[in-house]
């Protein structure tokens, strides 16, 4: 394949995934209340009516403070199993950590089933605490797999050498290792944030309609029409995306995130 041939592949490709957003981002311009594309009229009002209209901006402050906790919760069950894995080479190990990736190996739909049943035996469905729990355990496996990523970067004879210097356990994670993974552990955040920004499926499920996110906002609203906001919503969510990956471009190591293992 010649290089113009390439070229033009690689333009429609990017064509066929930016086509989309373009028209969402046209749509959520529109001056009436009408989803046309092109728009009638440009304004940024139905932006405004994200944060000025009340339900939507309770949604959103949902969808934000249910994603921030459910990151923290995954990053802190996923940081220590990582480490533990990484330190002991064994099986029980191992069968941990597999069971750090479960439940992205899942259906979606059947681990939320798990949750709306335990929630619902423990008399605790509907409140914001099961979204949070379950989204976290949920999104474990993303901070398990960067924060691993981060370990197997680390060259042992470093940790070697500080064992040598009479440093402990404890003493060597927090001057070496630690530091070391830290942009692994955010990364892993970022991600857990993100995907739980949009998750939908399991905070429908453990909570129904008693704990709105952003996500069951547009589905609730779809019965009453549809409206410019909603499009909005959509170019809210890929903004706050491109953002943290961005960041995590310009200040971690995405390539290797992304499964790019650098040739030694």
């Amino acid at each position: 394949m010649t290089r113009t041939l390439k070229r033009l592949f690689m333009g429609l490709v990017v064509l066929f995934l930016v086509a989309p957003l373009v028209v969402v981002a046209g749509v959520s311009l529109n001056a009436p209340r009408k989803l046309r594309f092109p728009p009638e009229g440009i304004s940024l009002r139905w932006y405004g009516e994200l944060f000025a209209q009340a339900d939507w901006f309770h949604a959103l402050s949902n969808s934000v403070a249910i994603a921030l906790a459910a990151s923290l919760v995954a990053v802190s069950v996923a940081l220590p199993l990582a480490v533990f894995a990484w330190r002991h080479n064994v099986l029980f190990a191992r069968i941990l950590f597999s069971l750090g990736l479960a439940p992205f190996m899942l259906p979606p739909v059947i681990t939320a089933l798990g949750f709306m049943v335990f929630w619902v035996s423990t008399g605790l469905y509907g409140h914001m605490l099961a979204t949070i729990v379950s989204h976290g355990i949920f999104l474990v496996t993303l901070p398990l797999v960067t924060v691993s990523l981060g370990l197997e970067s680390i060259n042992r004879e470093l940790i070697e050498a500080a064992e040598t210097m009479g440093a402990d356990r404890r003493t060597t994670f927090l001057t070496i290792v630690l530091p070391l993974v830290r942009p692994y552990v955010f990364s892993g955040f970022a991600f857990a944030f993100v995907l739980s920004l949009n998750e939908y499926i399991i905070a429908y499920m453990v909570a129904g309609f008693t704990v709105e996110t952003l996500p069951i906002k547009i589905f609730n609203s779809l019965r009453y029409g549809y409206t410019p906001i909603m499009a909005s919503v959509a170019v809210f969510f890929v903004a706050i995306a491109a953002l943290v990956f961005g960041l995590i471009a310009r200040f971690g190591d995405l390539p290797r995130l992304l499964g790019a293992w650098s040739g030694k």
